[in-house]
C-alpha cells in the first residue's frame, strides 16, 4: 500500500524543507443578518506542517475539518489571519502575484469543469499559466500538447471541456497544474467525485508524474486509503487542528489518535469485503463554536475529565510520529 519504506520516508521528511507553514490559522468573520453580531470562524488554528521536495504529504479528515482552506493557503490563494508560510525559506507571495514564486506551488481541484473554461480549447487553457513567462504563443501549444500527451490525452487539445468525460478533464487538470514543471502540487480532493475504477487510473498517473517530474504533492482527501496508495507522511486534521502525525506506514500499524483510529475503522476492508467498524459517531461540530478541551472529546469514547477541560499538547511517539492527545 505504501510508495516507500518508513525508513526512505523519514529521511525524506527530515530534509530541507521546501514548503513550510509555521503557527498557521486562518479566521473568517460571519454574519447571518444585516444587523447580527460577527462571529469569528477558525477554519485552521496554529498549524505547523513541512513538505520537502519530492515528498507526498497526505492531509486527511472530515469534510469541513479545513483541509481545502489550508490547501489554499498552503499555495498563497488565500492569506494567513496568524503565522507564516513559506517557499524555501522566504514569505510566500499571494498567488499571481508575478512574483519569484509565479508557477512553483500549482493546485489541483475536485472539479476540472468548473475550474476549466468552457469556451476555450483545452490546449489554451493548459498554456495559460506559461502566458506570464512571455513565451511566443506556438510554443506555449506545443508545450501543452505534450503535456496532454504525457497524461494520457495525446492529439486532443483542439477540444472543448464538455467534450471529456469527468475521469479525462481531471488528467487536463494536472497537465495544467504540471505546464510551469512546479516544485509543489496541491491536490484538493482529485478523485473524490470519480468511480472507483477512474479513482486508480488517476492515482497512477499522479505517482507516475511524480517519479517522472519530481514534484512534492500536499494530497487532500477524506479517503484513508486513498491517501494511503500515494502518500509517504499522513497529517489528521480534526477541526482546524492537525491532531496525528505520522509515515504512512506507522499510522496504519497503530495509530495513536482516537480520531484516527475511528477514521481507519470506516476503511472498507479487503479481507471481510464490509466494515472492520461502525462509523464514527456524533457530528462535527461547529468550527463557530468549537469544543473547550480536546476539541474531538464530545465524540471521543475514551475521554476523561482532563480531555474536557485542557488542550492536549503534542506527544512524540516515535521520530516523525506526533499525536495531541492526552491519552496516547
Amino acid at each position: 500500500m505504501f510508495p516507500a519504506t518508513d525508513a526512505a520516508c523519514l529521511s525524506q521528511s527530515v530534509a530541507a524543507s521546501l514548503l513550510e507553514l509555521h503557527n498557521v490559522s486562518r479566521h473568517f468573520s460571519i454574519s447571518r443578518g444585516l444587523f447580527a453580531e460577527q462571529r469569528m470562524l477558525v477554519a485552521v488554528d496554529d498549524v505547523n506542517l513541512s513538505l520537502a521536495p519530492g515528498e507526498s504529504l497526505g492531509l486527511v479528515g472530515e469534510s469541513g475539518c479545513g483541509k481545502s482552506t489550508l490547501g489554499r493557503l498552503a499555495c498563497g490563494l488565500l492569506p494567513p489571519t496568524e503565522g507564516r508560510v513559506l517557499l524555501d525559506g522566504r514569505e510566500l507571495p499571494p498567488a499571481g502575484a508575478g512574483s519569484w514564486a509565479s508557477g512553483r506551488i500549482q493546485m489541483v481541484f475536485q472539479d476540472p469543469f468548473s475550474s476549466l473554461n468552457p469556451r476555450r480549447c483545452v490546449r489554451t487553457s493548459i498554456a495559460e499559466p506559461l502566458a506570464a513567462r512571455n513565451l511566443p504563443r506556438a510554443e506555449r501549444n506545443d508545450l501543452a500538447d505534450r503535456m496532454l500527451a504525457t497524461v494520457g490525452l495525446e492529439g486532443m487539445g483542439g477540444r472543448y471541456p464538455h467534450e471529456f468525460s469527468g475521469g479525462q478533464r481531471q488528467r487536463i487538470a494536472v497537465a495544467r497544474a504540471l505546464i510551469t514543471r512546479p516544485d509543489v502540487v496541491i491536490c484538493d480532493e482529485p478523485v473524490s467525485a470519480l468511480d472507483a475504477s477512474v479513482q486508480a487510473q488517476i492515482l497512477n498517473l499522479l505517482r507516475d508524474v511524480q517519479e517522472h517530474f519530481g514534484p512534492a504533492y500536499l494530497f487532500i482527501s477524506h479517503d484513508l486509503a486513498v491517501v494511503g496508495f500515494l502518500c509517504s507522511r499522513i497529517a489528521v486534521m480534526y477541526l482546524g487542528q492537525i491532531v496525528e502525525e505520522a509515515l504512512a506506514g506507522q499510522l496504519f500499524s497503530g495509530a495513536a489518535h482516537p480520531y484516527t483510529r475511528a477514521l481507519m475503522a470506516a476503511m472498507p476492508s479487503g479481507e471481510s469485503g464490509g466494515r472492520l467498524a461502525e462509523p464514527l459517531e456524533g457530528e462535527l461540530p461547529s468550527p463557530l463554536d468549537p469544543p473547550a478541551g480536546c476539541r474531538f472529546h464530545p465524540r471521543c469514547p475514551l475521554a476523561q475529565d482532563v480531555c474536557r477541560n485542557e488542550a492536549p499538547v503534542w506527544k512524540e511517539c516515535a521520530p516523525g510520529w506526533r499525536v495531541r492527545c492526552w491519552l496516547a
